[in-house]
């Protein structure tokens, strides 16, 4: 078994204040892909509510114009036949009545047409306002897709951003010999390198928090007892208790991998890395495999 190495008190290599960021970032992430699905849920609403809108409006107009369209037609039929009389009684007349009659004539005829007229203009009048209508709806939604289109790609942008950081941080991480002379995984040294490893998903990862009590706290599988702290030397000693034996952990150092063997575990030791020594606590995670083995 190689010696145990010496290792040297260090510091976190990143701050607690980039560790709200990242996890800033992540709940607003969530929260903006939230806002994206609401307010594109509330568009289709409002789009199939349109439709059906224009579709009753448009089924009301065709009722409205053959009705308007009909109407018309038996008006200017009968504006025809009295055109058609009344030519035929100015061709069977003479002198001052074949002058009035003539006259009546074209006054009829000029009110067909101007019938006419109206009807066609009615009708255009009537499209036109669907028209406009149609025109004003498309521009809203095409302004809500926009914006929505917008968020996508500020949310993509951001998703971005939070993995080029995540890949920066997994590419800043070391791997070190453990306590019992095993090479480590990659130790993280603070939240968000933790973070970054518990994303990798290639072993569990528990929280430690744990304060000098009487009692055991578990943590996973496993129990621990802190016995002692030295935060000037960044120091501390703790009991750790798997498969029913007892191990006693002396003097280990900030972020030194500190191993042991458990059946589940099989060949692949558990790590537990302490990040923060206080004076009654200490700060830190335990690493187990994922794939549970028998030694």
């Amino acid at each position: 078994m190689s010696p145990t190495p010496t290792f040297q008190p260090q510091e976190p290599q990143r701050s607690g204040l980039l560790t709200a960021l990242v996890a800033g970032a992540l709940i607003a992430l969530v929260a903006a892909n939230i806002y994206l699905y609401v307010q594109v849920d509330h568009m289709r609403t409002d789009l199939a509510s349109v439709q059906e809108k224009l579709t009753t409006q448009l089924s009301n107009l065709r009722d409205t114009a053959n009705v308007n369209t009909e109407a018309q037609k038996r008006h200017i039929e009968s504006l025809k036949e009295e055109l058609e009389a009344a030519r035929n009684q100015a061709r069977s007349s003479a002198g001052q009545v074949k002058s009035e009659l003539l006259a009546n004539a074209d006054r009829l005829k000029k009110q067909i047409e101007e019938e006419q007229a109206k009807s066609m203009q009615a009708v255009s009048t009537e499209i036109s306002g669907v028209k406009s209508d149609v025109a004003q709806v498309a521009t809203k939604a095409d302004a809500k897709i926009a914006d929505v289109s917008t968020e996508v790609g500020n949310v993509k942008s951001a998703q971005s951003q939070t993995a080029a950081e995540l890949q920066k941080t997994i590419t800043d991480l070391k791997s070190v010999k453990g306590d019992l002379g095993v090479q480590s995984g990659l130790v993280a040294t603070n939240g968000t390198e933790l973070q970054a490893l518990k994303m990798r998903g290639e072993r569990n990862y528990f929280d430690i928090k744990l304060a000098k009590t009487k009692q055991p706290q578990r943590v996973g599988d496993i129990t621990l007892l802190l016995k002692n702290t030295d935060p000037k030397k960044n120091k501390y000693t703790v009991q750790v208790m798997a498969d029913d034996k007892l191990t006693e952990k002396k003097d280990k150092n900030i972020n030194e991998p500190v191993q042991f063997y458990t059946t589940k575990g099989g060949r692949i030791p558990y790590e537990i890395v302490i990040n923060k020594v206080d004076k009654n606590m200490i700060v830190g995670y335990l690493a187990t495999p994922k794939v549970e083995a028998t030694r």
